[in-house]
C-alpha cells in the first residue's frame, strides 16, 4: 500500500508538470503582434527599389535583414533610427491625414519627409520582436556601435559621409485619458523627427532614416474600432487619396519606365480615367476536337502604340463594363472580351467593396459568361490583383452553368491587376491582393495548437480521475515475541 501511495503521488506531480508546461507553451506561442516600419533617405538619394510584401504578410526578421542590407548596400551609411516605444497602423490612420485634412496631420515633417525621398519603403506589418532587433542587425551590417542621442546633441555632432554611424533617437509614446493625448504625443514625436532631419540637411550628410517601434500600440488599436475610422492596411493617408499609395504608384511607374514596361488600358468617361486593365498576359483557348487551341491577345491588348478599341464600354458610380474589342481570334471574326463589376456597401464591414461580377467571352452572336464575383474581390478603393486568374487549376472564374459555351473555353489572366472605380490619374490604387489568408504556415499552427489543446484534455481528464485512498495501513500490530535461551 505504501508503494501504492507513493505511485499516485508521482502521477500527480507528473500530471500537473504536463499543465504547466502547457500553459507555458500557450503563453509563449501566441501569435506576434506587428508595428509598421518606415525607410527612406535624404533628399536626392535613391535607393534600390524593393518591392513590399503582399497585403497582410508580416515581415520577419531574416526578411527584415534582408530589406535593411538592401538598402545599406546602395544607400548612405549614416543611418537615423527614430524608435518609438509603442506604434501601430493605426497610429497613422487616425492621427495622419487621413481623411482630406491635411493641416489635421500629426505627422507634417514625416509626411514631408517621404514625399521628398525617391523611393521610400513603407512595411506595414513586421513582427515586434524583428523591430526589436533592428539596432543588432544595422550594428552588425554598419561594423559601428549605436549613439543614443537627441536633437540638441546632435547639432554638436559633426558626421563623415564616408564612415558609417548608428544615430538612434528614442521617442515615447502614451495614451492618456482623451484621443488628443496620443496625437499630442505623436505631433511631439513628429518635431523630433523634423528637427534632426534639419540638423542632418545642414550638415549636408547624406543620411538614411528608419521610423518604427519596439512594441504595437494596442490601445490606438482598440480606440479605432471604436471610433469606428476602420482597420485596413492604409499608411499616411492625404486628401485626394493615401499619401502611401501616392508614392507606391510614383514608384511603380519609375520602375515601369526602366523596365520598359507597358502602360495599362485605361477606359475614360469624359475626361476622367475611370477603368484601369494591366496584365503580363492574356490567354484565351478553345477545345477543338479534343485538342486545346490557344491565342494570345497580349499584344493587340498592351505595348507601345497598341490602342485596343473599347466600344461598348461604360461606367458610373455603382457599375463598370470594360469591353475589349478584337478581331480574328480563334476563327472567330469578331471576339469581344468584357469584364463587368459592380460596387455597393456592406453593412457588415460597414465599408464598400466592389467585385468582378463576370467575365464573358463574345463571339459570333454567342456569350461564354465565367462567373467571379465570389472570388474576385476588393475594397472599393482598392484596386484587385492577383497573380493567376483562370477557370481552371485552382479557378477563381467558374463557368455559370453546367450548359454555359464556358465550358469548352479557358481563360489565363497573368499578373492580372484591374480597378473600375475610384481611379485617380492614371494609376492604380493600392491593391489588394489575392492571397490567400490561410497559408501552409496558419495551417501548420491550428494544427499545432489543436494538438496542444488535446494534450491538455488528456491531462486534465487525468488529474480528474485521481482517487484518494480510503484506508491506510495500520502501524500498530502484535509484537514480536523472540525467545531468549540461556
Amino acid at each position: 500500500m505504501a508503494t501504492t501511495g507513493s505511485l499516485q503521488l508521482r502521477r500527480i506531480s507528473a500530471c500537473l508538470a504536463v499543465f504547466l508546461g502547457l500553459l507555458n507553451i500557450l503563453k509563449t506561442g501566441s501569435c506576434d503582434e506587428q508595428v509598421p516600419l518606415i525607410l527612406w533617405a535624404s533628399e536626392g538619394i535613391s535607393l534600390p527599389s524593393q518591392s513590399p510584401p503582399t497585403a497582410g504578410h508580416i515581415v520577419g526578421q531574416q526578411q527584415l535583414a534582408s530589406y535593411l542590407e538592401k538598402a545599406l548596400n546602395v544607400g548612405p551609411r549614416n543611418v537615423v533610427l527614430f524608435l518609438q516605444d509603442k506604434m501601430s497602423i493605426e497610429d497613422f490612420t487616425m492621427y495622419g491625414g487621413a481623411f482630406g485634412n491635411k493641416q489635421d496631420t500629426a505627422f507634417p515633417n514625416l509626411e514631408g519627409a517621404l514625399m521628398s525621398s525617391s523611393s521610400p519603403l513603407v512595411l506595414p506589418a513586421v513582427s515586434w520582436p524583428a523591430s526589436n532587433a533592428v539596432i543588432g542587425q544595422l550594428q552588425d551590417q554598419l561594423d559601428t556601435s549605436p549613439l543614443y542621442m537627441d536633437p540638441e546633441t546632435l547639432s554638436q555632432l559633426r558626421l563623415n559621409g564616408s564612415s558609417p554611424a548608428l544615430l538612434v533617437f528614442r521617442l515615447p509614446y502614451g495614451i492618456g485619458s482623451d484621443l488628443m493625448s496620443a496625437k499630442e504625443i505623436l505631433s511631439g514625436n513628429d518635431e523630433v523627427i523634423g528637427q534632426v532631419l534639419s540638423t542632418m540637411k545642414t550638415q549636408s550628410v547624406p543620411y538614411t532614416a528608419i521610423y518604427t517601434a519596439l512594441q504595437p500600440s494596442r490601445e490606438a488599436a482598440s480606440l479605432s474600432m471604436e471610433a469606428g475610422l476602420g482597420g485596413g492596411r492604409s499608411l499616411l493617408q492625404a486628401g485626394g487619396g493615401y499619401r502611401e499609395r501616392e508614392m507606391e504608384r510614383e514608384r511603380q511607374r519609375r520602375i515601369k519606365e526602366k523596365a520598359g514596361i507597358y502602360a495599362p488600358v485605361e477606359f475614360k468617361e469624359g475626361e476622367d480615367t475611370c477603368i484601369l486593365l494591366w496584365a503580363k498576359g492574356l490567354t484565351v483557348s478553345i477545345l477543338r476536337n479534343s485538342v486545346w487551341e490557344d491565342h494570345d491577345l497580349t499584344p493587340s491588348t498592351f505595348g507601345e502604340g497598341v490602342s485596343p478599341k473599347l466600344d461598348g464600354s461604360s461606367c458610373d458610380k455603382s457599375k463598370a463594363r470594360l469591353v475589349l474589342n478584337y478581331e480574328n481570334v480563334l476563327g472567330h471574326r469578331s471576339f469581344k472580351l468584357i469584364f463587368a463589376m459592380s460596387q455597393r456597401l456592406y453593412k457588415v464591414s460597414a465599408r464598400r467593396w466592389f467585385t468582378l461580377d463576370v467575365v464573358e467571352l463574345e463571339y459570333d452572336g454567342t456569350k461564354a459568361t465565367f462567373n467571379g464575383s465570389r472570388n474576385v474581390y476588393a475594397p472599393a478603393e482598392y484596386s484587385y490583383r492577383c497573380e493567376s486568374v483562370t477557370n481552371f487549376r485552382w479557378p477563381l472564374l467558374t463557368p455559370r452553368t453546367s450548359k454555359d459555351p464556358a465550358n469548352q473555353w479557358r481563360v489565363f489572366f497573368d499578373d492580372f491587376q484591374i480597378q473600375g472605380f475610384n481611379v485617380t490619374g492614371s494609376n492604380f490604387a493600392y491593391a489588394s491582393d489575392c492571397a490567400g489568408f490561410f497559408s501552409p504556415g496558419i495551417w501548420m499552427g491550428l494544427m499545432t495548437s489543436l494538438l496542444m489543446v488535446l494534450v491538455l484534455t488528456y491531462g486534465l481528464h487525468m488529474i480528474m480521475q485521481l482517487r484518494t485512498m480510503d484506508r491506510f495501513d495500520d502501524p500498530k500490530g502484535p509484537a514480536i515475541s523472540v525467545p531468549l535461551t540461556e
